[in-house]
This record gives structure tokens, sequence and C-alpha cells, in this order.
């Protein structure tokens, strides 16, 4: 094109293009979240969660409990819903040697299960303590101040509750993850408006507004919400 030569009509410099969303592939997707590989005792937890109608958190979604287990050196950690144990050998394996891990879980059959799992691979029983019962029966009885990390993946309909009893739990400094934030992309859909995706809304939206939290929201498997507690 010669000097001096008009170019063809395009918008001002200034002007701004309207945004776009963009996001991965569903290959990308499935290779981040697998990127960490689960072992043979996973595998079999997974199964014995499968044969009694558990949902434990994807692959991806442990390895980030792992992940903020060990970045806190948590020694102190509570869990709401045990299940067969996924989560909970996932957060053990991020944990200090010496860690406890406390998990409450209404149904004392998944419980066994999980201590199977936890046998299997080889955690030393006085690493843990699986303790069957309501959540919000059993967290008021726990220690005030007492925790490093306190992982939620219970009854949708109490998370308001639970978070509140792990605001008490945890130390300064301490972290809540809660799984199924994003609640099989309802969460995001304001016109899905049941009952469990209305609870986990407002529960997320109530800790993103409190200055007692420095939140993040991970788009991990169905949703992991984490948050630091601050003073």
């Amino acid at each position: 094109m010669r000097i001096g030569a008009r170019l063809p009509h395009a918008p001002h410099a200034l002007e701004m293009k309207e945004p776009t969303i963009s996001g991965i592939s569903p290959a990308s997707w499935a290779y981040a979240q697998e990127f960490i590989a689960e072992d043979e005792v996973l595998d079999a937890a997974r199964s014995r969660a499968t044969e009694v109608g558990v949902s434990p958190i994807g692959s991806g979604g442990g390895a980030a409990l792992r992940f903020l287990a060990a970045v806190i050196d948590a020694r102190s950690v509570v869990e709401v819903g045990t299940g067969t144990g996924v989560s909970s050998l996932w957060l053990l394996r991020g944990m200090r040697p010496d860690g406890v891990l406390t998990s409450v879980d209404l149904e004392a059959e998944h419980q066994r299960l999980a201590r199977q799992t936890l046998t299997e691979a080889g955690i030393d029983s006085r690493r843990f303590r699986l303790i069957s019962g309501a959540a919000m029966e059993v967290l008021p009885r726990l220690t005030d101040g007492h925790y490093d990390l306190v992982f939620l993946d219970g009854d949708k309909s109490e998370y308001a509750d639970y978070l509140a009893e792990a605001s008490r739990l945890l130390r300064p400094g301490g972290v809540v993850a809660i799984d199924n934030a994003l609640w099989h992309d309802k969460v995001a859909d304001a016109s899905q408006r049941d009952s469990d995706t209305v609870a986990i809304r407002e529960m997320s939206r109530s800790l993103r507004d409190d200055e007692q939290w420095l939140p993040l929201l991970l788009p991990v498997g169905d949703g992991l919400l984490v948050a630091k507690k601050i003073g």
C-alpha cells in the first residue's frame, strides 16, 4: 500500500470491543483435572463410593486439598462429609506427618469404608478420628480456634451453618475449603432456584462479602471455594 493511501474503515483506536468469553477446551479441562494421577487406593475408594451412592471430590479437587494442607503445614483438620475416604486421604497426604484429621459423617457405613481406605493407604489410625453423627451436632463440640483447615462437603442446605462453625473452629490464618461451589453449573445460572442451589449461592456471596475472609473460587471439579480467615 502506497504511503498516504486511506485505510479501510476501522473502529476508532480508543473504541473498546465487546468483551468475549473464552475458556479452555474440554480436553484441556480433563487434562488439568487428571494432571495429578490417583493411585490404586483412591481408585478403590471411588469404586466403593459408587456402590454406596456417594459422590466424592474429583481428582483435581483432591489434589487442591492436598496442596492447601501442605502449603499451610496443617496439623489439625476438620472434614464434613467423610464419604468413603477419598477427600480424607488427599487431605492426610498433604498434612504434617503428625497431623490429625477429624472427619464427620452421618452414615456409619460410609465411615467404615473410609477407615478401610485409610488403612489400605497405610495411614496410622492415630492420625484420624471418624465421628458418626450429624455435622451440626458434632461441630459445636469441637474446640474453638484449634484447626488449620476445615473442608465442607456435606448437606448443601446447611452450608451457611457449616461456614459459621468453620469461622469459630479455625485459627487466624486458617483456611476453609468448600466443595460443590458451582453445583452442577446451577449456581451461576440465576434462573436456578432449587433450595440447594440457593443455599450454596447465598453462602458463597456471604463469604465473599465478609471482610474476615480472603476468598477465591476455583473452577476445579464442581467448584472449590476457598478462603483464608483474616485476624
